[in-house]
Parts: C-alpha cells; sequence; structure tokens
C-alpha cells in the first residue's frame, strides 16, 4: 500500500489478487482523499448514506467474527475471518466519510465504539443471530449479493470517495458471493440433513429480505442526484442470482421476496444488536482514549 495513503491504494493493482483487502494497513482513512462535497448535495444526506453503508458491513463484521475458533473447519475460519476484514475496511471508510460530511469530523472508532443500538442503521439481516453454519452462509449469500449489485452501481457515483471504495469493494464483494455460493451448493446438494439445516436456513432467513430492497428518502434524494443506488433497482437482479445459486444446490427456488419495510434504516432493531454492539464496544468503553 502507498504508505498512509488509503485513497492511492484503492487504484493500485495489487497481483491480480481480487481478494486483496483494504482493512488495515492505515491510520487516517480519508488521508489524500477529495472529501468536497458534490454540487448541490447535503453533507448531512451523504453523511447518512455513508453510516447506512458502514454500518451494514461493520455489523455484519461482527457477527462473521464470532465463527473465529468455531467454523467446522480451519480454513473456513480464516475465510470468514478474512471477508469480515473486507467489510471492516469498507465501514472504516465510509463512517470516516460520514463524519467529514456532516461536519462533526468524527473518526470512525467515534461512530463504531460510542454509539447506543438506536444509532446504528444497519439493515436488521446483518445483526441476526448466527445460527448454524448453513445460516451463515444463506445470509452471507443474500447480503452479499444485494452489496455487490449496489456498489457495481455506486462506483459510478458523483462522491468521489463513495466512487473508489466502490470500484475496490465490488472485487471483495464478489470473493465474499462466490464463497457463500460454493457453501450452498455443497451444502444443498450433500447429505440429506446438510440439504434440511439449509432450508431451515433459508426458512429464517427470508423473511428480513424485503428490507434490503427499500428505498429511504436520503437514499432516493441521493439516487435523484446521481450518489447514491435505489436499492429497489436492484430487486430482480438479486433474486435471479439467488435463484440460480439454489437451482445449482437442488433447493426449492425461491419465492417472491417480502414487501420492502424501513426498519434498521431508521433505527427500529431486533434484540438482538444490543448484545453484538456491547460486545464490539466493551474494550473501547472499559478504557476510553487508550491506544494500542
Amino acid at each position: 500500500m502507498s504508505g498512509d495513503n488509503i485513497f492511492a491504494a484503492l487504484t493500485e493493482e495489487h497481483g491480480g489478487d481480487a481478494r486483496w483487502a483494504f482493512g488495515t494497513g492505515f491510520t487516517d482513512a480519508l488521508a489524500g482523499v477529495d472529501t468536497d462535497l458534490p454540487d448541490g448535495v447535503d453533507g448531512q444526506d451523504l453523511a447518512l448514506y455513508c453510516q447506512m453503508l458502514g454500518d451494514d458491513a461493520l455489523v455484519q463484521a461482527q457477527r462473521l467474527t464470532e465463527w473465529v475458533t468455531d467454523a467446522p473447519e480451519l480454513e473456513e475460519e480464516m475465510a470468514l475471518a478474512n471477508i469480515a476484514l473486507d467489510l471492516i475496511g469498507q465501514a472504516r471508510l465510509l463512517l470516516a466519510r460520514a463524519g467529514q460530511a456532516d461536519g462533526t469530523g468524527r473518526d470512525e472508532d467515534a461512530y463504531a465504539y460510542w454509539r447506543d443500538p438506536a444509532e446504528f442503521r444497519n439493515v436488521r439481516l446483518a445483526a441476526a443471530p448466527r445460527g448454524d453454519f448453513a445460516r451463515a452462509v444463506v445470509t452471507l449469500l443474500v447480503l452479499s449479493s444485494a452489496r455487490l449489485a449496489v456498489f457495481a452501481r455506486l462506483a459510478d457515483s458523483r462522491d468521489p470517495v463513495l466512487a473508489a471504495v466502490a470500484a475496490k469493494a465490488v472485487h471483495e464483494l464478489a470473493y465474499h458471493r462466490d464463497y457463500a455460493a460454493s457453501w450452498a451448493v455443497r451444502l444443498g446438494d450433500g447429505t440429506d440433513y446438510s440439504r434440511e439445516r439449509m432450508r431451515a436456513a433459508l426458512a429464517d432467513v427470508w423473511p428480513l429480505t424485503g428490507e434490503l430492497f427499500a428505498c429511504h428518502p436520503v437514499e432516493a434524494r441521493l439516487a435523484g442526484q446521481g450518489v447514491a443506488v435505489d436499492p429497489a433497482q436492484v430487486r430482480e437482479e438479486v433474486h435471479g442470482v439467488l435463484a440460480q445459486v439454489l437451482a445449482e444446490a437442488r433447493l426449492e427456488g425461491p419465492g417472491p421476496f417480502p414487501e420492502p419495510v424501513l426498519a434498521g434504516r431508521e433505527g427500529r432493531h431486533g434484540a438482538e444488536l444490543a448484545p453484538l454492539v456491547e460486545e464490539m464496544q466493551k474494550v473501547a468503553r472499559e478504557h476510553p482514549g487508550a491506544t494500542w
């Protein structure tokens, strides 16, 4: 990576490794970044949008780290940990942009460690209980498929930070989706027991999928300005991807997504988010101002 400039590093080649993670190795997330707001864009809107995308990644990463030391194989433990690091990298940049755009100057640590659960704006599926490995696979498959579809379009954003983050993140997200899809096929087209676990996981996860395609007013405003992506626009694409994977896995094709609802984007979360956030924030809150 180019010194401490993550923005420049986003455009570097990394030996053709599409799984290069940018979650570590830098201290100032916005060093070298053109942080001017696009003409006509409200900073508060942009900050909230970055917070939504950043919180999705941060909360999902925290949930994935629960598989460290607990995955069925060491290789899968490492894979899930690295996927979590990719998401943390995305969260760092997006949350730093939020603090810069809204004028508060808050850094990514302030967003991660010093907000209460009701202040998080992630979709509920990102925080859903971990469940068994089949549920982790289905959750990752759904979330990565939807996020990849959004970020592929976000690479053309008028906001230079969003565009740069998205252009690099699509490579990580493609790997996340492919990893989950390969396990979905392996489990769905495996034993009777593994197929049944996948069916149960789909039944648990599917009711939460509608929220992924609900358009918040801020998303709608920014999409109209060429900055954000209306998630409703990727609904059919994501459904097609999931249908293809499930067919390959010899699992019943998915029904329609539930009706889009706004919940987590407005701070309405299930009871599972509070303990997850408490665990994530524990060290920072017990030792405020500490560095290591």
